[in-house]
């Protein structure tokens, strides 16, 4: 093993450890805050690289500050608390701009479903994906009418998989817009009707959302994991786990939207490696 590769592993266990610890008392937890403040500062940069990177910068930060302030470390507790702050601001003016984007979208009959990007909360993923029934260049018209948004170029598989990537001026994230179809080649066009129709509202941040049902939560996460990037983040695992907690999950449900896509092995070896 490299030391380049010694170093990862070691900063991905500490963010392992801090995230999925849930116990104050866990010596786990003490070991990532021990791990965290003997950083130096680029090394610190580096782990909030990786955290950014799994969707889990609040979340990881929020446990390590309330370590900091239990072992009386406030050097590492003013540090949390800066990062935490801009992080926080990044992402309340994202929510309130993704709030407006979706009723200016609503309005001109192009309901949309805000997939994956909410699912981390609190933290927020750095593309804002929406899911619409409407044609991808109905979109378009409201993207570049209302907020003078700039349509990035399109991939063979963008254009498969019918998506659409836009740039928003005052807005740090991008905008990821699935239109009529999902998967890698937009092969599944039912799951998306099933998707957009059992669609619930709820309020993050002060703001309310469509966002989908817990089953095709895990199901829009299979799609991604199993069938096109084919690794897991932390936050994959976080986020699944607490819909297994909660007992949020139907599983009736589950089994017929995958068998819908005719992805039940892939939603099941998905869950399985969350169990694990």
């Amino acid at each position: 093993m490299t030391l380049a590769n010694s170093k990862e592993q070691a900063r991905l266990h500490a963010l392992s450890q801090l995230t999925l610890g849930n116990q104050a008392s866990n010596p786990a937890l003490s070991e990532a805050l021990n791990y965290v403040a003997g950083l130096n500062p680029q090394a610190r940069g580096e782990f909030l690289s990786l955290a950014d990177s799994h969707h889990v910068l609040v979340r990881a930060l929020q446990a390590l500050k309330s370590l900091a302030a239990g072992a009386a470390n406030m050097d590492l507790v003013q540090w949390s608390a800066d990062i935490l702050s801009a992080e926080n601001a990044r992402i309340e003016n994202a929510l309130k701009r993704l709030n407006v984007i979706c009723r200016e979208l609503e309005s001109a009959c192009c309901p949309a479903v805000v997939m994956k990007s909410l699912d981390h909360w609190p933290d927020l993923g750095n593309d804002l994906d929406l899911f619409t029934l409407a044609s991808g260049r109905g979109v378009v018209c409201v993207m570049q009418e209302k907020f003078r948004a700039r349509v990035e170029p399109r991939s063979w598989g963008d254009r498969m998989a019918n998506q659409w990537n836009f740039a928003v001026p005052g807005l740090r994230e991008a905008i990821e817009v699935h239109a009529q179809r999902l998967g890698q080649t937009g092969e599944h066009t039912e799951l998306g009707h099933r998707l957009l129709a059992r669609a619930t509202t709820k309020e993050i941040g002060g703001y309310d959302f469509r966002v989908p049902a817990p089953e095709e939560r895990i199901i829009v996460a299979t799609l991604q994991r199993m069938y096109r990037h084919f690794y897991f983040r932390i936050c994959d695992v976080l986020d699944t786990a607490n819909l297994v907690q909660t007992r949020s999950i139907d599983y009736s449900e589950l089994r017929r939207s995958a068998d819908l896509g005719c992805i039940w092995p892939g939603v099941f070896t998905f869950l399985m490696i969350v169990s694990d």
